[in-house]
């Protein structure tokens, strides 16, 4: 029975393949059985060449076959290798395929899904309803407007002939302002007295020099 045999099993003309699960299973064993096969070879490989070195001397015979007992398993380590790289390869196959066939799956469940959403939907009647829904805020729309704005109980008034009184009462208290600003500029001041003035009366002596003493002082202040 050979080592694929061993793995997939024998099988009839008639029976089921293995899924890809139970291959990568399959697979992964495998692999670990190996995988303990290279590390069993790797031990005798140092074990014999440390034979060899022991009896290079003393036991030529014995070294010679310690080193073709070494060649032997470096030989099956090497074939141990290379199964395992086509097993790998194979199992990261399997393993896309399976991600693949996954991602496949899931899609055409999605895709089903939306089919069955999308059965009973009529595009005209979506249309219809997205009309109604518009006119509907629309309407909403304009009786929040209408509730909003003040009422006036039935009293109306212009609105320019009320800014135009506005004007005039701020340019007549502007006017106002300017005046207490500026004081009276049209103010009548008294007339001149058109007759001579009654001359003064002769003063004494001592006023005399009063007088003169006040003009000196005066003229010195200067």
């Amino acid at each position: 029975m050979s080592l694929l045999t061993k793995i997939f099993g024998a099988g009839g003309k008639g029976g089921k393949g293995p899924s890809p699960q139970e291959a990568i299973q399959k697979l992964r064993e495998t692999e670990e059985m190996l995988t303990k096969k290279q590390e069993f070879l790797e031990k005798k490989i140092e074990q014999e060449l440390q034979i060899a070195k022991k009896n290079g001397t003393k036991n030529k015979r014995a070294a010679l076959q310690a080193l073709k007992r070494k060649k032997r398993y470096e030989k099956q380590l090497a074939q141990i290798d290379g199964t395992l790289s086509t097993i790998e390869f194979q199992r990261e196959a399997l393993e896309n395929a399976n991600t693949n066939t996954e991602v496949l799956k899931n899609m055409g469940f999605a895709a089903k899904a939306i089919k069955s959403a999308h059965e009973n939907m009529d595009i005209d009647k979506v249309d219809d309803l997205m009309q109604n829904i518009t006119e509907q805020q629309e309407l909403a729309q304009e009786i929040s407007d209408t509730i909003s704005k003040p009422v006036g109980f039935g009293e109306e008034f212009d609105e320019d002939e009320l800014l135009a009184e506005l004007d005039e009462l701020e340019q007549e208290q502007l006017d106002n302002n300017l005046l207490e600003i500026g004081g009276p500029e049209n103010v009548p001041l008294p007339n001149v007295p058109s007759t001579s003035l009654p001359s003064r009366p002769a003063k004494k002596e001592e006023d005399k020099d009063d007088i003169e003493d006040l003009q000196r002082w005066a003229m010195e202040a200067m």
